[in-house]
């Protein structure tokens, strides 16, 4: 049997370069990119309950990277991530029941899970501004 050294050329599938992902899809990979950093930041939390259980020096340390810029930076990511993924994993919910699937309510509902995670992290983060100076 003799075989072909010829190659049929074959149509490329679109690829992230090409094809542009719709916000749907981009809210359902951050929610998953979410929920892996939420359970890093857990691991955080802990740490600082196990500082604060192991003495002074441990918790003055702690919270010393707690309020630097960097920590800052990072509670204040963690918050938006907690958030969008609160807000993310109800709309999910509607989903499982059959409710917002249609393309419209379905696109318009990624714009109200991205506003209120925004409206909620910058309401905790101005109580939590407004508590430390008081």
């Amino acid at each position: 049997m003799v075989q072909s050294t010829n190659k049929i050329p074959r149509p490329l599938s679109p690829h992230l370069q090409v094809y542009k992902l719709p916000l749907t899809a981009l809210m359902s990979i951050t929610h998953r990119i979410t929920g892996v950093s939420l359970a890093i930041g857990t691991l955080l939390i802990c740490a600082f309950f196990i500082a604060a259980a192991s003495g002074e020096a441990h918790y003055n340390f702690v919270m010393g990277l707690a309020t630097s810029i960097l920590g800052q930076i990072i509670l204040f990511l963690w918050s938006a991530a907690l958030y969008f993924h609160m807000c993310n994993g109800i709309r999910h919910m509607f989903f499982d029941t059959g409710k917002l699937l249609d393309k419209k309510t379905a696109m318009r509902s990624n714009y109200y899970v991205i506003a209120a995670a925004v409206i909620l992290t910058i309401a905790t983060w101005v109580c939590a501004i407004g508590e430390l100076h008081v």
